[in-house]
């Protein structure tokens, strides 16, 4: 018996046909240069892991920044990439604003599962960085229990993101705003 692949998962779609898409198709799925790149389901710790650090950074990030999980930040329009980071910082007056474009992002945070190793160390770093979203932070699932928090910080010189600091367990970061977060107890 062979499978027969949807013409949506082997063509580059445009930004129209996309936006087109009802939530239920585009649940689970990004774009990366036209292409439909399935993501597989996260687990129960990635889910709160983004969810605790989705929480504090709203608090901590005040009125005119909202911290947010599962909604697409369209990088590019042409060919479409659309990512779906785990955690997105935007501006609190784009919140009805679609699609979420860069420049409304201060900063994403992606939770790294098994299958996304290469893409949230290496792909993605790039896509943000070009895109000029100003800070990314990479959660780690480390085999201690303990996740590891790397953050990067556009250098604008270099369109680049240089390496930040690193946290053990809890987060007391200074940028882009103070905030601490205990991710330790998970």
């Amino acid at each position: 018996m062979t499978a027969t692949v949807p013409a949506w998962m082997r063509e580059q779609i445009t930004t129209q046909e996309y936006d087109s898409w009802s939530a239920e198709q585009c649940a689970g799925i990004e774009i990366v240069d036209g292409m439909v790149a399935v993501s597989p389901r996260a687990s129960k710790r990635h889910n709160r892991l983004a969810r605790i650090l989705a929480n504090a950074l709203d608090v901590a990030a005040g009125p005119e920044w909202n911290a947010d999980t599962d909604f697409d930040v369209r990088l590019q329009d042409v060919p479409l990439t659309n990512r779906r980071p785990d955690v997105v910082v935007y501006r609190a007056d784009t919140i009805d604003v679609t699609p979420t474009r860069p420049e409304h992002v201060l900063l994403v945070v992606e939770v790294v599962s098994p299958g996304s190793e290469t893409t949230d160390r290496i792909v993605k770093v790039d896509q943000y960085a070009k895109a000029g979203i100003a800070f990314y932070w990479r959660v780690e699932q480390a085999a201690t229990g303990l996740p590891l928090i790397y953050t990067y910080v556009l250098d604008p010189a270099t369109g680049l993101y240089r390496t930040g600091e690193m946290f053990t367990g809890a987060i007391e970061a200074s940028a882009p705003f103070p905030v601490e977060i205990d991710l330790g107890k998970i």
